[in-house]
């Protein structure tokens, strides 16, 4: 399904709107006073034989609720171009009754793509081995990131073997929300053959070159199509096409009018929260 969400509403559906915020922040407050939130920093995730850049890229920091068992987990990967940029844990995911790994990873070009996207990997196994022993559920494993981190989620989902390496199955994964992400070669990654961002490429890089059915819900997230870089929301266009013309029945696009690439994780993550409850209630998926 392809939706638009729009930054204004008529005034009957703001007034709605606003009681339900209001009936929602009351229950997010009742829920933070009877839930605490701890948070681990820099615990490294990728073994130290990778040498002394992993060491100093490849850490995590985990916020998580102490007192609910079984809670989701989102794995999020921040934005830079695969080239700047580090861990975050958005203040957005934060007091929702799950938890929230924020990521660090290595940058081009003192890594290549491929080892960037392997770190990526190499930290939802991390997650995969690790969330249980703090309360977590392996099952209600989700993967977020914006810009370049939405690149990077699409391939370990979508190229199998990354995760294959580290003994995990990408079809694991509980869902999939890609803020904005590149489809075709990375643009920073064209850059190193001399390509411009204007010129496209599609080779074993390119999410778009390992479309296939997943068993799992995906959000297709893009920012206003007059906003985005460089026809971004056309490319997640194609993809989310490609991707329900291969079997997949729960992928969804949505575009965020008057958002541009940078602004647009905001509503983003409403939608994203909207999906991780459902899936993790085992509630029918919500279709606004």
């Amino acid at each position: 399904m392809k939706y638009k969400i729009l930054p204004k509403q008529s005034p009957s559906l703001f007034i709605a709107a606003s009681f339900l915020l209001m009936a929602t922040s009351v229950h997010a407050q009742n829920r933070r006073v009877q839930t605490t939130y701890t948070t681990e920093y820099n615990i490294p995730y990728r073994s130290t034989d990778e040498g002394d850049y992993a060491r100093e890229r490849c850490l995590l920091d985990f916020y998580y609720p102490e007192n609910i068992k079984d809670f989701p987990t989102v794995v999020w990967f921040h934005g830079g171009g695969i080239e700047g940029g580090n861990k975050e844990i958005p203040a957005e995911l934060q007091n929702n009754g799950m938890g929230v790994i924020g990521v660090g990873y290595r940058l081009l070009p003192k890594a290549t793509v491929k080892e960037v996207i392997e770190d990526a990997a190499a930290a939802v196994a991390w997650a995969f081995r690790e969330v249980e022993k703090r309360g977590g559920s392996t099952k209600k494993i989700f993967l977020a990131g914006h810009s370049a981190g939405g690149y990077l989620i699409d391939m370990v989902v979508l190229d199998k073997h990354y995760l294959e390496k580290f003994g995990i199955d990408a079809d694991d994964i509980a869902g999939v929300f890609p803020y904005s992400a590149q489809i075709i070669t990375h643009y920073n990654v064209r850059k190193q053959s001399d390509i411009g961002p204007l010129q496209p490429r599609i080779d074993d890089t390119a999410p778009i070159y390992h479309v296939r059915k997943l068993p799992m819900p995906m959000l297709v997230l893009s920012g206003d199509r007059e906003l985005e870089l460089y026809g971004r929301y056309e490319e997640q266009a194609y993809f989310w096409r490609m991707m329900k013309l291969n079997g997949c029945d729960q992928i969804y696009l949505y575009e965020f009018d008057g958002h541009d690439h940078n602004n647009m994780p905001g509503p983003a993550h409403t939608i994203t929260k909207r999906f991780i409850r459902a899936i993790s209630e085992d509630r029918p998926l919500p279709t606004r």
